[in-house]
Formats: structure tokens, C-alpha cells, sequence
């Protein structure tokens, strides 16, 4: 039987941005760590300060460690809902290119991130290299 997953909208999230009701979004999930700030070793203004945002930035420029990971899954509380209203508005008004797209939304794993990119380089040259031929 599937397991089922609440989907948090960033909007939902977005309430829950102070420290006695602490929501963070880690790699599209989404943690209540409001009971753990006070046993946060760097602090709990250091988790504040993104309460209610994507954190995955900031948690990974951390160099938190395995059991830390480990620690963090006690916290979530379901997933962001990438299909919301605000993720959705987001995309159709931006004019960056997909791959910024996917940035924004974390739809994609970093190292699904880095053969995108390593795909869009081949496919750059391949194109630069056809058009420098054709000019011979």
C-alpha cells in the first residue's frame, strides 16, 4: 500500500516562520523544527532566520552531518506541494530558462541537476561545432 505524503504549499510553510512555530523546507520537504531549536547546536537563530523558507542552501553550506540528516527526518511533516498556486505562478511568470526553473522549484536532484547541465554543454558545443564546420 503507498504511502500517503501531506503536500505543504510554500505559502503554508511561509506561516510557520517563528520560533515558537518553526517550519523549514529542506530538499522539497518540509520540517517542523520547533522543538528542536533550543537543542540546535549552532543556535536557534541560525534556523529562525529561514523559518518558514527553503533552507536547503543554507543546510547543506552547514556540512551537517550524516546522523544530522538522520535527525532532520524525525521532523517532516510532508513535502512541498510543487503543483501549488504561488510554485505555479512563479514558473509561468519567469523569464528564465527551464533549467533556472528547476532550480527554483528543487523539482530535480543535484546530481540529476549537474547531467542536465552536463547535457546542455554537450549539446552547446555540438551546435557551435556544426555551425564552425558549415563556415569552412
Amino acid at each position: 500500500m503507498p504511502t500517503l505524503v501531506k503536500l505543504v504549499s510554500p505559502e503554508e510553510a511561509a506561516e510557520h516562520s517563528t520560533r515558537e512555530d518553526c517550519w523549514i523546507i529542506v530538499d522539497g520537504k518540509v520540517y517542523d523544527v520547533t522543538e528542536y531549536l533550543s537543542d540546535h547546536p549552532g543556535g536557534d537563530d541560525i534556523i529562525v532566520n529561514v523559518a518558514g523558507k527553503d533552507a536547503t542552501d543554507e543546510f547543506e553550506d552547514a556540512g551537517h552531518s550524516k546522523t544530522a540528516r538522520e535527525l532532520l527526518k524525525g521532523f517532516c511533516v510532508g513535502e512541498v506541494d510543487l503543483n501549488s498556486t504561488a510554485t505555479v505562478a512563479a514558473e509561468a511568470n519567469s523569464s528564465s530558462s527551464a533549467l533556472s526553473q528547476l532550480l527554483f522549484t528543487r523539482a530535480i536532484s543535484p546530481l540529476k541537476l549537474w547531467a542536465a547541465a552536463a547535457i546542455a554543454v554537450a549539446g552547446v558545443s555540438v551546435a557551435a561545432g556544426v555551425v564552425y564546420c558549415r563556415r569552412k
